[in-house]
């Protein structure tokens, strides 16, 4: 039986509901987006279906939106069945694609045609575009992120330490005994085909080679902070640091790469800090690394920084889906290396996986100057991080 990630039971739940909504679910290459689709229309078994990918369609546009949408009216009426589920897949690569949804959306919804509509995208920017432009009030967004360690360990019988090295990418779990295989098919065909088809193919970028080289640089140093001048200063043809950050943020609604933002209280002052760059799948780090998963292991510094990027990244998706922010926090000699922030409520989290004490002085300053609702540690004299991580951090709050 095929593993089935917890959203496919939500999906079909709101499609068996009577036509409220577009369901969109959005999130990153290769985490099994198409899969859930054809997983959700195989439990629709009493619902007739109609799947489509624009992604398989040179220079589709929106008459071939047309055209899809109306052989699934034509499928209804054919069948002869109450209602219809019509599927698009990578809908974000049509040109002005919200707006011809809306109009047929609304030309069903007049007409009480029964055709139910699940929108996918790989490109989270866009598709929030299109949804605020044109589609408010007529969807409900569902985040599709990368996979967690209850996941892996579930479908494939990965122990906590090869999910910190190898990630969250199902597709490349079988190649993990060849690793210097795994770490081409993760560099060709999910690093590169993500950076060029989600990004550069979609969005203007100036200077194509200086995002890949943040993105290289930002792996290398993720769950570290550094300020933008000393990026500029370790990139070549840099520009400025507003260039920086536009390509951050681009990398990060991609699902590669993020820039985690200082908290401070208030979040005019939160956007001007310096970022601590955090990989969303471990794997993205590892797949670039000159180490292995043998060797990892034996180098303490490098392991604890591995488990520390492992339960950023895991904040990460997981904030995502359940709607709270992933920050950090550093003043003077102090540090906590995550803060989570959820409708005025506040959580600070300290990871501790190498050598060394724990860095207690940061957690009770932090109390002392924000008085946080929890602060956690998590790792060696705390909570084992597998364990915190089968934890559902929205349940913290």
């Amino acid at each position: 039986m095929t593993f089935q990630r917890t959203h496919l039971q939500r999906l079909e739940s709101r499609m068996r509901e009577k036509r409220r909504f577009i369901q969109v679910l959005a999130g990153p290459r290769q985490v099994g987006k198409t899969t859930l689709a054809q997983q959700l229309m195989q439990q629709l078994g009493d619902i007739p279906t109609y799947y489509t990918a624009a992604d398989a369609v040179a220079n589709a546009g929106i008459t071939w939106i047309e055209q899809q949408w109306e052989t699934a009216r034509l499928t209804l009426q054919q069948s002869g069945a109450p209602e219809l589920v019509l599927v698009i897949d990578e809908v974000q690569k049509i040109a002005n694609w919200s707006e011809i949804v809306k109009r047929l959306w609304d030309e069903d919804t007049r007409l009480a045609r029964p055709i139910k509509v699940v929108l996918l995208g790989s490109s989270r920017l866009l598709l929030q575009q299109g949804l605020t432009e044109s589609l408010a009030g007529r969807f409900e967004l569902s985040y599709v992120g990368h996979w967690s360690l209850s996941e892996m360990q579930e479908a494939f019988g990965w122990t906590p330490e090869q999910f910190a090295w190898f990630g969250g990418f199902p597709g490349a779990a079988d190649l993990i005994a060849d690793e210097p295989r795994w770490k081409q098919y993760v560099t060709d065909a999910l690093i590169e085909t993500s950076i060029s088809k989600d990004i550069l193919m979609l969005t203007r970028v100036d200077k194509p080679a200086l995002m890949r080289n943040l993105f290289e640089l930002g792996c290398a140093y993720s769950g570290q902070l550094l300020s933008y001048n000393k990026i500029l200063g370790q990139l070549q043809d840099a520009g400025n640091t507003t260039t920086l950050a536009t390509y951050l943020g681009l990398l990060g609604q991609a699902g590669l790469l993020s820039g985690l933002d200082k908290y401070t209280g208030n979040r005019i002052t939160q956007r001007g800090s310096s970022p601590k760059f955090q990989v969303h799948n471990t794997a993205l780090l590892s797949a670039q690394s000159a180490d292995s998963f043998s060797t990892i292991r034996l180098q303490p510094d490098k392991w604890g920084r591995l488990v520390e990027s492992t339960v950023g990244a895991y904040l990460i998706n997981e904030g995502l889906a359940d709607d709270f922010r992933v920050l950090y926090w550093r003043e003077g000699g102090h540090e906590i290396d995550f803060v989570l922030e959820k409708r005025g409520k506040i959580i600070g989290l300290e990871v501790k996986s190498g050598p060394g004490p724990a860095k207690t002085s940061g957690m009770a300053a932090f109390q002392k100057n924000f008085r946080p609702d929890r602060v956690l540690l998590v790792g060696d004299g705390g909570l084992p991080w597998p364990e915190f991580l089968r934890i559902r951090p929205n349940e913290l709050f």
